[in-house]
């Protein structure tokens, strides 16, 4: 099956041509496998991947490397590398992971943020309503950039970074949920009841509004796995480790 993937732009400095040329292999595929153009299950072409970009095997090689540390793809002796499966149990830990950071970092941007910066996050809410009608993938950017701000503002920039490296998995599940997991309007909604609260100088107010927004998807994680597990290109692989407990109900295990 040929997949058509978007390109990933970065620039190469000279003498770190093979570095960037991985990192750009990465960038792509991994954009790729999170927003569902590469499906659980795929299987991948280290030599058709170097001929669609343009490079040579060893980038993607070293691709491939990076890409299995961060649990998106695995390899499978004498079959090839594949396009990991959505697993559960991975979803949680990214998102408890996540929320730690998040909710220390609103509480950072709670007792530091600006005039300037509850203006700078109401114009990203904004650009989010104008996006309502738009492409999936342009609004969950927009999503992205109003959390990187709330970390630029409570002076901890470095914390979105580490929540990027980690969120992978939770942005695959919100591609195969949307609209019906997380309709962007109850997106915009949070958001602007975050900014409310910030705007309020009340510390508790913001986490309170934060942890409720970034739990808004745990409740439809049963009923994804019950829609996608017959499905063998966009189920999630569930394994006795992975069977947790999720707003009282069990997720069942189904065999792959």
């Amino acid at each position: 099956m040929t997949i058509e993937l978007e390109l990933v732009n970065q620039p190469v400095i000279a003498g770190t041509r093979q570095l960037s040329m991985s990192q750009r292999v990465y960038d792509t595929v991994r954009n790729a496998i999170v927003q569902l153009q590469l499906r659980p299950g795929h299987l991948l072409s280290e030599a058709e991947l170097a001929r669609h970009m343009g490079v040579s095997r060893q980038p993607v090689r070293e691709a491939f490397i990076k890409l299995a540390e961060a649990g998106l793809v695995e390899v499978r002796p004498q079959r090839g590398t594949f396009v990991k499966l959505i697993s559960i149990r991975e979803v949680q830990n990214s998102r408890f992971i996540r929320e730690a950071i998040e909710l220390a970092v609103i509480r950072k941007a709670a007792e530091r943020i600006k005039p300037s910066g509850i203006a700078e996050l109401r114009e990203l809410v904004a650009e989010q309503r104008v996006a309502l009608a738009g492409k999936l993938i342009d609004f969950m950017r927009l999503d992205d950039d109003f959390h990187c701000a709330i970390a630029a503002h409570g002076g901890v920039e470095h914390a979105w970074r580490h929540i990027v490296s980690l969120k992978a998995q939770l942005d695959r599940v919100r591609f195969l949920g949307f609209p019906q997991a997380t309709p962007r309007p109850q997106v915009i909604a949070q958001h602007t009841a975050v900014v409310d609260a910030l705007e309020r100088n009340d510390v508790d107010g913001p986490v309170t509004m934060m942890h409720l927004h970034l739990n808004e998807l745990a409740p439809s994680l049963p009923q994804l796995a019950e829609e996608h597990a017959a499905v063998s290109y966009t189920h999630l692989t569930l394994t006795p480790s992975d069977l947790v407990l999720i707003s009282g109900g069990v997720v069942r295990l189904h065999k792959t």
